[in-house]
């Protein structure tokens, strides 16, 4: 393959930070990849104006999870809420990693944030789905609106998103006021053009994506009995969902599955915003924040998700 043209400034970053990126990923340097994707409570916390309390809180099939919910200080007044699943190929990273907006929009618009400890694969989805019920059914002591409910995730937290989204759907659960998938990691078959196309290049490229899957899936991995709610690109029926927010990289593995995700809520008559931002790989809007190509990509998700947190 032709190497991808990055943009500029994005060039540049993934030039500087080389072996810290989970590219050619194998099962024996995920330990490795793990010590270095797990950031600490100060890193998110540092001297914003908010509190940050843990609960532990039952998990899938009796595991027992941790949540930290994140308000600003002295939070009163009922408002929105957002419940966040973090990314990491759902093999790695902890509650506090790529949660900063989080801490932003607890500040801004007085939100009540959920970021949950997971069980690392293969658990994951259901976890999620046991922390979203935990969330909901604390509306009131948690102090927010369950009407107002958003979920957000990235990378491998944006499939597990959509996973529970899905799951909220069929199982009659909680109502989402919107849910907000960046780069999500949804479709375990790895048959797209841009699923075979980034590898050993820019950030999580084809190998890591396969490894993260098999380590997910196990021997299902890209077989017939692949749950939708584990890979949400296997459902079949998208309809019923609540708004959403999807973007993604032109130069990253996941391009090819979240356009076909959005253009499949689309035509199921739903409500879906979709950004492929050209020049971009896999989660430049963490990795390179400053760049001129993130500040729109957060600007975009931010400007949404004001949108829908103002419907009625």
């Amino acid at each position: 393959m032709s190497q991808p043209v990055y943009d500029p400034q994005l060039a540049n970053v993934l030039a500087s930070i080389g072996d810290f990126v989970p590219t050619g990923m194998t099962l024996d340097r995920l330990p490795y990849f793990r010590a270095i994707s797990s950031p600490i409570r100060e890193d998110l916390l540092q001297d914003h104006p908010v509190d940050c309390v843990d609960h532990r809180i039952p998990g899938h099939e009796g595991g027992e999870l941790v949540v930290s919910v994140i308000t600003r200080k002295c939070h009163e007044q009922i408002g929105p809420a957002i419940y966040f699943l973090h990314g990491g190929g759902m093999v790695m990273g902890n509650r506090f990693a790529g949660a900063a907006p989080l801490v932003d929009w607890a500040i801004k618009h007085d939100a009540v944030c959920v970021t949950v400890e997971y069980r690392l694969a293969p658990v994951p989805v259901e976890d999620c789905y046991a922390g979203l019920l935990w969330m909901a059914s604390h509306s009131a002591e948690l102090k927010f609106d369950p009407d107002r409910l958003v979920i957000f995730g990235g990378s491998g937290g944006g499939g597990l998103a959509a996973g529970t989204a899905l799951l909220a759907r069929d199982r009659n659960g909680p109502r989402l006021l919107g849910q907000l998938l960046q780069c999500p990691m949804i479709d375990d078959r790895n048959s797209t053009t841009s699923a075979s196309l980034f590898d050993g290049v820019g950030v999580w490229d084809t190998t890591s994506n396969r490894t993260a899957w098999q380590a997910v899936l196990g021997k299902d991995c890209g077989g017939v009995e692949v749950s939708p709610y584990s890979a949400p690109a296997r459902a079949t029926d998208l309809s019923g969902l609540p708004p959403t927010f999807i973007d993604v990289g032109a130069c990253e593995v996941f391009r090819d599955e979240a356009i076909d995700y959005a253009v499949r809520i689309l035509a199921s008559g739903g409500q879906c915003e979709l950004h492929v931002w050209g020049g971009a790989f896999h989660g430049f809007y963490d990795i390179a924040p400053q760049s001129d190509l993130a500040r729109a990509c957060i600007a975009a998700r931010n400007g949404w998700l004001e949108r829908v947190l103002k419907q009625d």
